[in-house]
């Protein structure tokens, strides 16, 4: 794969690669440190991107494996933080105080509710809700089977609902 081609298919995804990287360590660096190690390792195997058959799949799948091997030897206590991305919005003027602090607390307790997933699930939950990926993207980046994602997906979603379903200001229509 030539220079271009590693600018143009995986470099655009290092936002997915962060976020995914982000939902498994839940630390900011951590998370940058495993994007910026899989970019390297692969650009460094790129004589044999050929005959890689999906490198996207491929991509997100060593995302998922570092971070995880990561979890494992640094020994990295899960937090509730919250997306980056949320954390730093600034909200629009039409929302009132009263408004961003419902918002907040609806984005709190819905992390809170993801971290309470099998880590199957969280996977499969992160990669379909989150970053809209299909059923056969998520099979290929987990390596797990299509029947798999949708179980597991399907078994999140009727655990969230379950869980949210204990918040009694819980409007889910607004999400």
């Amino acid at each position: 794969m030539s220079n271009d081609k590693f600018h143009r298919i995986i470099l655009p995804l290092s936002n997915q690669f962060y976020r995914l990287a982000l939902s498994i360590v839940k630390e900011q660096t951590e998370a940058e440190d495993i994007v910026q190690d899989v970019l390297l390792k692969l650009w460094n195997k790129r004589n044999e991107w050929d005959t890689i058959e999906n490198l996207e799949a491929y991509c997100f799948r060593s995302i998922k494996n570092l971070a995880l091997d990561r979890l494992v030897s640094d020994a990295i206590k899960k937090t509730d933080s919250i997306d980056a991305e949320i954390e730093s919005r600034t909200f629009v003027d039409t929302h009132s105080p009263y408004q961003e602090i419902v918002q907040q607390e609806q984005r709190s307790i819905i992390y809170q509710c993801i971290e309470k997933l099998t880590e199957n699930q969280k996977l499969v939950f992160q990669l379909r809700e989150i970053e809209g990926m299909n059923y056969k993207e998520i099979s290929q980046s987990l390596g797990i089977t299509e029947d798999l994602v949708k179980v597991s997906l399907f078994r999140a979603r009727r655990k969230m609902r379950e869980l949210l379903s204990n918040f009694e200001n819980f409007d889910k229509n607004e999400w």
